[in-house]
């Protein structure tokens, strides 16, 4: 950088030349190193996704070849995004072990072998100011952890004996919890590791209160309570003394702070029970919220709720993205929040202000005994949605509906009311897109900061929600008949068949034949009973009733040829290994002592003293996810925002389903639940994973496909982009088998059905791309 003292009207000394040339040096060193590391989940604080990278641009992407693979040794599947420190990328391969490998090569470093219950989305990174303490925090079965980054031993001087108990401090009895870690790593700021949570989503639930820890010493630092107590704001909007028991309102997506402000937002999911909200009647704050705390303190500063009184499970889980845009003449540090109901919020940065109108408007009202639906919702007015938000006959797909399948539903979409905001009946059934799992969720959101542009990954993926279900109390008879052990299989049929198909083969969920070789026991049971990501716990399972649930998935007697590259027995865990199953303790389970929870589906009983409503209102089980192929493509994309001017640049299909491809259809997007995501870079060139094992690049200018590779399998998670040595390199983790057409359903003779694409090896990777070397 050239700098002119020649317009200085006072003589420099040489002690002033040299204090002005380091300032100015070290401050553009600075300015230059932001998005240039990709050391946390989602790349760094503010959750861009966004990399300085100029070598790898619109002209060489197409030259983008495999530089090293990394076998994870199992069957598992991994939603792992890989961070990288110095030359140190970080996985979790070889049955849940950490894995420390030599970024450029690939080579194994270290290996913390048997981190099973680990958040398996990703890990934190932090350093202290001297290099010399640099630790990676993680959370596994609800406890809070650090391991040496550099050694790879766990830090037994963290918390208690190298544990924290995330259990602690949310209100409730530690013993009548399941999960109290989140189903995404969290976020490092200064000397604080903030977490969300995932608590389940049954009555009486566990609140998903937002919590700072130090990373030194494993201390709560603050907690601010998402269901408000006695006193604290918005305690008004619900029925008295509902924090005592209502759950949810949490944070299972990425937290985005802003290091130079201070300020961390959290996206907050819906309140439990999702679909039914007697017994917490009012708007619900900070349900559904997107809040902006002060980092270091856990203060509120402001907030917006994108839906009052959530029925739908319309959480915020997607990261905030911070852009700067000029808006009305001004340049204003903005946040932008996508909603998994398909709209895109746009925010003043400090004080929460919309950039443009965000109109209220009415809704149906709900028909079920003592709902009180908001009469209101408010829908953003310039910014379009992303996503479609209504459904008619006209969007039936001709090509996966046989004649009188397509007549069916026809009639079927012409008679009952559809829409976003349509409650769930009694009385019909219901049709809901984006619906439970449609629009935008972790991982679907990126930037361009300084540009104003935002990228949003979301799909649209219909729920058809059965007519509502009364449930009373158990009797005491029925309790005991009900604590009588169920067989395995009718277990299955009842909890388990919508998601994961009544072949076990899969759907919505993932496929189930061979979970033994995926999880031990212990574990199944851990998230059978409280949950994991989208998938609600279910407490009301007692443990002999989760021990034949799991004997009858793994004992098909000829388990179909499609999966048997995944039936090979657990790798042995072969390598550098430098310590195995965390801190001491860390891998135990501790036994629930709720009574009234085990053996009936009508969940954990109220606390004593509180007015809540006798029966309890549920929806068929599967959140009504069983028939997605029904609506025409594309079926998942990415919409390009300009945020200086509030409109859609441009919207693109993500992947094509190979089942419809063969029907000569292209750029269909793919069904079913999207786990795919991004990084974009400085030189205008947007990576995105696809739900069809592709990996995509595209002009961020205009969404042209630059180029494309076939990966080994599926791929869920982040993917990552790093420099060494002027080299940037992309790292994607491929290990999940793949789905088209109609494959999963309970019949799988039905049109369009499709055989699923395992591994060829039995075994997932992590696939790194970089440039060829210069000659």
């Amino acid at each position: 950088m050239r700098i002119n003292f020649a317009c200085c009207k006072t003589k420099l000394t040489f002690h002033s030349f040299w204090l002005a040339f380091i300032l100015v040096f070290f401050g553009c060193k600075e300015d230059s190193s932001a998005h240039r590391k990709w050391t946390n989940y989602g790349g760094g604080p503010d959750q861009s996704k966004y990399v300085i990278a100029d070598d790898i641009n619109k002209n060489t992407v197409g030259q983008l070849k495999v530089a090293w693979t990394y076998s994870t040794e199992d069957g598992r599947v991994y939603q792992w995004n890989p961070i990288i420190v110095d030359t140190i990328m970080y996985v979790l391969a070889k049955n849940s072990s950490l894995v420390a490998l030599n970024a450029v090569t690939g080579k194994e470093i270290w290996i913390h072998a048997n981190l099973r219950g680990i958040t398996g989305r990703g890990i934190n990174y932090w350093e202290s100011k001297d290099r010399k303490d640099r630790r990676l925090i993680f959370q596994m079965n609800n406890y809070l952890q650090a391991i040496d980054a550099l050694t790879g031993k766990s830090i037994l001087t963290f918390g208690n004996n190298g544990l924290v108990d995330l259990k602690e401090g949310l209100g409730r009895d530690p013993q009548t919890i399941f999960r109290a870690q989140g189903s995404t790593p969290g976020v490092v700021f200064e000397n604080l590791i903030l977490l969300g949570s995932s608590p389940g989503e049954s009555y009486v639930s566990t609140p998903g209160y937002c919590r700072a820890y130090d990373v030194v010493t494993g201390k709560l630092v603050w907690t601010f309570h998402t269901v408000p107590q006695p006193g604290e704001y918005g305690y008004e909007t619900w029925p008295e003394d509902a924090y005592k028991y209502v759950g949810g309102i949490n944070t299972w997506g990425e937290i985005t702070v802003d290091e130079k402000r201070g300020i961390a937002f959290f996206p907050l999911g819906s309140p439990t029970y999702d679909y039914y909200g007697g017994d917490r009647i009012g708007s619900n704050l900070f349900g559904n919220c997107l809040v902006a705390l002060d980092a270091r303190t856990g203060k509120r500063l402001w907030h917006f709720q994108t839906v009052h009184h959530d029925l739908w499970d319309y959480d915020l889980a997607a990261a905030p993205q911070l852009i700067t845009v000029n808006h009305d003449g001004k340049k204003i540090d903005a946040v932008a929040v996508a909603g998994k109901n398909g709209f895109l919020y746009v925010f003043n940065r400090e004080n929460g202000e919309p950039l443009w109108p965000i109109e209220e408007r009415p809704v149906p009202k709900s028909d079920i005994p003592g709902e009180q639906a908001w009469a209101t919702q408010p829908f953003p007015t310039v910014v379009p949605p992303f996503n479609r938000q209504k459904i008619t006959s006209a969007d039936l797909d001709p090509f996966f509906l046989s004649d009188s399948e397509h007549a069916s539903w026809k009639q079927r979409l012409d008679t009952v009311p559809t829409g976003l905001f349509v409650p769930v009946s009694m009385n019909r059934e219901t049709f809901s897109i984006p619906g439970a799992i449609g629009g935008a969720s972790w991982g679907s959101t990126a930037s361009v900061p300084d540009k104003g542009l935002v990228f949003v990954r979301s799909i649209d993926n219909l729920s058809v929600y059965g007519k509502v279900i009364k449930r009373s109390p158990p009797t005491k008879e029925e309790l005991e008949a009900n604590m009588q052990v169920a067989s395995g299989q009718t277990l299955y049929t009842s909890t388990c068949q919508a998601c994961h198909g009544a072949d076990r083969r899969g759907g919505t969920g993932p496929e189930l034949l061979t979970i033994k070789n995926r999880l031990p026991l212990r574990e199944f049971q851990h998230v059978v009973n409280g949950g994991k990501g989208e998938m609600p716990g279910f407490p009301n399972l007692s443990e002999t009733d989760v021990k034949n649930l799991y004997n009858y998935l793994s004992t098909e007697p000829n388990p179909n040829a499609r999966f048997a590259s995944f039936n090979a027995p657990a790798a042995k865990i072969t390598g550098p290994v430098v310590d195995s199953g965390g801190a001491p303790g860390g891998l135990a389970q501790r036994a629930v002592t709720v009574s009234l929870g085990r053996g009936n589906d009508y969940g954990i009983p109220y606390p004593e003293g509180v007015q809540a409503p006798k029966d309890r209102y549920f929806i068929p089980p599967g959140w009504g996810l069983e028939h997605p192929y029904i609506i025409s493509p594309p079926w998942s994309t990415i919409t390009a925002y300009d945020l200086n001017t509030g409109k859609i640049k441009w919207q693109v299909p993500i992947g094509t389903d190979r089942e419809a491809a063969k029907q000569g259809r292209k750029n269909t997007g793919v069904l079913r639940a999207q786990r795919q995501s991004m990084v974009v870079t400085s030189s205008g060139v947007l990576f995105c994973t696809g739900k069809d094992g592709k990996v995509y690049a595209f002009d961020v200018d205009n969404g042209k496909e630059l180029w494309s590779h076939d990966l080994p399998t599926g791929t869920e998670g982040i993917p990552a982009m790093y420099e060494i040595n002027g080299k940037h390199y992309l790292v994607v983790c491929a290990s999940t088998p793949l789905r088209f057409g109609r494959e999963g359903e309970q019949n799988n003779a039905s049109p369009g059905a499709a055989q699923p694409t395992s591994p060829g090896n039995g075994k997932g990777s992590y696939v790194v791309f970089a440039l060829p070397d210069k000659k």
